[in-house]
């Protein structure tokens, strides 16, 4: 299974993973500072593609722009309507270097931008210009990850298919360095207390503005060593956390989270069903504990070029 859910030991690629972090959030910083304000944040994410993460479409003036990390060749890309293309190679360098590349491609082609280069959701965050500490970069491990989100990224759009009601695109949040898609039960939510270390008060409220079920993956951090899948419900209603799910996923009190462990998963005889069964079963344990209208908000798995049957 490696060729398709490749082996992700944490300790293997921590150093080109948080330099990684950091360099996904100069890319993801240009978006935000480009993009109009989307709910729930949902103008910053970074999007798997056939060879990485990349933008999607960006507006700059009457044009677009795109920027993709190309995790195959390596290499950074920046392409806009007018037909300018620029690259920039993936190598240890510097974040400092990484930032000073990007503005210096983007400047050449035309787009100007100024980003915040303050780090998010990073312990002990440095100026993007002023960090010369990070400065990994394993192509092999980066390449990995990648393949590693590709499985993730197939599994929750087909998890995504069977709701009705609102749903986020299936997107990478490069704060929290996670592949995540959330559901919606309609209802508005408490408003969020804030305090998430690197992340403004009133970024995590306007996420949080409605009740959700979220699940994603993340490839680890220095507090959680390992690649995992997870899923949480905001406001956590009475009842959630003692939900039962299949083994080997369990219930983290101190994260407040489900968790599957990634390697449980690619070692699994079906690896999908493994994943789809945890999605399924964690986001039933927020619908029922939080009384969601389950008969109107969801369907059946979605097949391709199936319509859905109504009436």
């Amino acid at each position: 299974m490696d060729a398709v859910w490749p082996d992700l030991p944490y300790a293997d690629w921590r150093e080109t993973a948080r330099t990684l972090q950091l360099w996904t959030q100069v890319v993801g910083k240009v978006r935000l500072a480009l993009s109009p304000w989307l709910n729930h944040g949902w103008h910053v994410p970074l999007y798997v593609t056939a060879r990485g993460l990349g933008t999607s479409p960006v507006p700059f003036g009457a044009e677009i722009l795109e920027i993709e990390f190309d995790f195959i060749a390596h290499r950074l890309v920046a392409r806009t309507s007018r037909g300018d293309e620029g690259t920039l190679d993936l190598k240890p360098q510097t974040v400092a270097d990484f930032y000073a590349g990007v503005m210096n491609l983007l400047q050449g082609m035309g787009v100007r931008v100024a980003i915040s280069e303050m780090p998010n959701e990073v312990p002990d965050p440095i100026r993007f210009s002023e960090d010369r500490i990070h400065s990994a970069y394993d192509a092999a491990a980066a390449h990995r990850f990648w393949r590693a989100l590709v499985q993730a990224d197939r599994v929750f759009k087909l998890f995504r298919s069977s709701f009705l009601g609102k749903a986020s695109p299936v997107h990478f949040f490069w704060g929290s360095f996670d592949l995540a898609v959330t559901r919606f039960s309609g209802r508005p939510a408490p408003l969020h207390p804030g305090g998430v270390p690197g992340l403004p008060d009133a970024v995590t409220r306007e996420a949080y503005s409605h009740e959700v079920s979220s699940a994603g993956f993340w490839p680890g951090s220095e507090a959680f060593p390992q690649a995992a899948f997870y899923s949480y419900a905001y406001p956590e209603p009475k009842g959630f956390r003692e939900h039962s799910v299949s083994p080997p996923a369990y219930f983290d009190a101190t994260l407040g989270e489900f968790i599957l462990p990634y390697e449980a998963v690619r070692s699994a005889d079906a690896p999908d069903a493994l994943l789809l069964d945890f999605l399924e079963t964690t986001y039933a344990a927020a619908a029922e504990a939080g009384r969601w209208d389950r008969a109107a908000l969801e369907c059946p798995l979605g097949i391709p070029a199936q319509p859905r049957l109504v009436g």
